[in-house]
């Protein structure tokens, strides 16, 4: 929408130039001289003669102030009719404060409200429920904490995709729709035209090892679906993951890669995103601890150790949040958990040579509670094995033609990893629940908005 130009103080237009318009992080740059900020009313108060007007741009937030005895009454009484949310575009001086926001603060000249807000703005500087609040999501994330949040995940996002280039990885887009499924359960499936059921993808695992027999080093980046019914803090029913698949690369190479993620994903955020860490109070000594190499448990011993701590868990039984909770507790850095029974785990892992019940995989638990981040494994490689295993699942074996195929031609060690995206910004970001790490969260319970 076109700002209008600034008027005199009586409404009428003056004829001096059109002030820049200046985003509130390039104020710096202005000192001293008149521009124009767009943005979104977040604080407004008045001392009769004095006017203070917050505004946010999305990059940053600034302080406006209006002195009555400066501008026409036309000017005052526009700003009398400011509410929590309108957008508005201001002009005036840009001036140092070091007691101001960010810095620097506006002396106002002109106020133009470009989008008007009603009086009623459902978010209130209140307590309000979390059902309300996620109820209108589409408002919550306008707080500085969301935006702080979101700002993370972004950040998180892009170290993601620079890790991997510096190390020439290719990035590998995998289907959403599939007829081979990755895991047991939770599964979203609809009718896909005349070829039967299709599901949504739980997984790009399956793709991305075909893709690491064509490229090496891949990851793939996307929307996963899992139809669980679990209320927990932390699952979802839409999450977003990322899955490297790299070739000639065996268990231990797998969980090196992982720690190596991992410290530098929490490094990048600790080294440009401090700010935001400050916003959400996270205690930031502890994020400092997370170095490489991290601790490995095998899953036998980790069993015995959970039992003389209290825990009823048998051999055999997959790990629960309150199992992996207490296994890391007082580490300052994510722990691996590794060699899991077979049964526990999916069908494409490779048995372990060192004891066939078990399989070459681990899982990474983040400490203070966060658990599991990643679930990594070194892949089934023999063809027999692997057909073995997709019956014992009674899964459709024409449906895995194409998987098999990766065994029948050119077979090779491979390992590879998924990294719960939502989870890794929980816990860098030290939120109690995962559904303030996405946008707009996908629960059993919640399709809006």
């Amino acid at each position: 929408m076109p700002i209008a130009s600034p008027s005199s103080g009586d409404g009428s237009a003056t004829s001096s130039p059109t002030p820049p318009l200046v985003r509130i992080p390039d104020l710096n740059a202005h000192v001293g001289a008149v521009v124009t900020v767009r943005g979104w009313i977040t604080h407004l108060r008045s001392s009769g003669k004095i006017a203070f007007l917050v505004v946010r741009d999305g990059l940053g937030t600034v302080q406006a102030v209006l002195a009555k005895a400066d501008v026409g009454p036309a000017i005052w009484d526009r700003y009398g009719q400011l509410t929590q949310e309108a957008s508005v575009a201001l002009t005036g001086t840009v001036r140092a404060d070091p007691r101001a926001p960010g810095g620097f603060e506006l002396t106002l000249s002109d106020v133009v409200v470009t989008g008007g807000s009603p009086i009623d703005y459902p978010i209130q500087p209140k307590e309000h429920g979390v059902d309300f609040l996620m109820d209108h999501r589409h408002l919550w994330l306008r707080s500085p904490r969301q935006a702080a949040i979101l700002r993370v995940r972004s950040e998180i996002e892009q170290a993601i995709h620079d890790f991997f280039y510096a190390r020439n990885f290719t990035h590998v887009d995998t289907p959403i729709l599939t007829a081979a499924i990755g895991e047991r359960s939770g599964l979203v499936s609809t009718e896909y035209f005349d070829e039967g059921t299709a599901y949504l993808a739980q997984t790009g695992q399956l793709y991305g090892e075909a893709a690491a027999a064509a490229l090496g080093s891949i990851y793939t980046f996307g929307p996963t679906f899992r139809a669980e019914k679990s209320k927990t803090r932390r699952h979802l029913t839409e999450f977003w993951m990322i899955e490297p698949e790299v070739a000639f690369a065996d268990s231990a190479d797998n969980m090196r890669l992982q720690e190596d993620l991992v410290s530098y994903l929490v490094e990048r955020v600790l080294s440009r995103r401090r700010r935001e860490l400050d916003e959400l109070e996270r205690d930031v000594s502890k994020l400092e601890q997370v170095v490489p190499p991290f601790p490995r448990i095998d899953y036998t011993d980790a069993v015995e150790m959970l039992r003389t701590r209290g825990s009823s868990i048998e051999w055999g039984a997959d790990l629960g949040a309150e199992d992996e909770a207490l296994l890391v507790e007082g580490a300052d850095r994510p722990v691996f958990v590794c060699n899991y029974p077979k049964e526990a785990k999916a069908f494409y892992m490779k048995e372990n040579p060192a004891d066939p019940r078990t399989v070459l995989c681990n899982d990474c638990l983040a400490p203070e509670g966060y658990g599991e981040i990643i679930g990594g494994s070194q892949r089934e490689d023999d063809y027999d094995r692997l057909l073995a295993r997709i019956v014992a699942e009674g899964l459709p074996v024409d449906a895995y033609g194409w998987y098999l195929d990766l065994r029948r031609y050119g077979t090779f060690v491979h390992s590879g990893f998924g990294l719960g995206l939502e989870r890794c910004v929980a816990y860098i970001c030290g939120l109690p629940h995962v559904r303030e790490t996405i946008p707009f969260a996908r629960m059993m319970n919640r399709l809006r908005p």
